[in-house]
């Protein structure tokens, strides 16, 4: 049983907290309460309702027709069975185009029951990022590979691998940790640079691929049990459920490997 709950939550502090005593936070999906209550009394720290469930649940290429609604409607699911672990909601794509679109569903996340809203982007989320922070509103910017910006990038590839783009990347995440981001989220960038970033930061950076020396990691959880519709895994992924009796206990060896480094090795990360 994990040692937060819900009168006890994991919060920013907490994260804060975790980071300074250089304790890994685990992180994982969750899109309905079976799982919401599983993973928060397995010792996850933080849930996040992803838009990976367009491609997840829905069947979809992309997670770019994912809606505030469909966010709000799994995102009421895994309020009620969360224990105390801490929950982020995605802004799906287009949901932060303007300031005032921004707040409004920012808002609408967090009486849903979000503790924290995840903005995909770099410099450009600086504005939204201050604008919601101001108001009260944590928000976890995030860098590297953003799935929202697939068409934009040309594809899900490694990001920061060019020397210039990694010193941007470096320059970008401390602009948006002075906007006031509480949190970021790293994905798919060379774990050199995903660490040098780490340390360059006071706030928790939570990496998918992007290596060990991060702050935390997180997964999707169908892909933790090796049962999305893949030809291929990421190389960030690890099955857990093969070396694994029940998903609880498939749950309970991520967030282990997690808290002992073991998890990601240097065959789930990029040079």
């Amino acid at each position: 049983m994990s040692a937060y709950s819900s009168s006890n939550p994991v919060t920013i502090s907490t994260l804060n907290e975790m980071k300074a005593r250089g304790e890994k936070i685990a992180c994982l999906t969750a899109y309905d309460a079976t799982f919401s209550a599983l993973e928060s009394s397995c010792g996850i720290e933080v849930i996040l309702v992803g838009d990976s469930l367009g491609m997840i649940l829905q069947g979809h290429d992309s997670t770019l027709p994912v809606t505030m609604e469909d966010i709000l409607y799994h995102l009421d699911s895994v309020k009620r069975a969360n224990y105390g672990s801490m929950i982020m909601a995605d802004m799906p794509f287009m949901s932060y185009a303007s300031e005032e679109q921004t707040l409004e569903n920012a808002a609408a996340l967090m009486r849903a029951g979000a503790n924290c809203v995840k903005l995909e982007g770099t410099s450009w989320i600086s504005r939204s990022t201050e604008l919601l922070a101001e108001r009260g509103i944590p928000v976890c910017a995030h860098m590297g590979l953003t799935p929202q910006s697939v068409n934009r990038i040309g594809g899900y590839i490694v990001q920061g691998r060019n020397p210039d783009k990694a010193e941007e990347l470096i320059k970008e995440a401390k602009l948006l940790e002075e906007s006031g981001a509480s949190m970021l989220l790293l994905e798919c960038v060379p774990s050199e640079l995903a660490k040098n970033i780490t340390e360059s930061l006071e706030i928790p950076v939570i990496g998918i691929g992007a290596g060990v020396e991060v702050d935390g990691q997180i997964m999707v959880n169908y892909d933790l049990l090796g049962i999305t519709q893949m030809e291929k895994p990421p190389k960030f992924v690890k099955n857990y459920l093969l070396e694994a009796s029940s998903i609880e206990e498939a749950i309970k060896n991520y967030v282990s490997e997690i808290k002992e480094k073991k998890f990601p090795g240097i065959e789930h990360s990029f040079k």
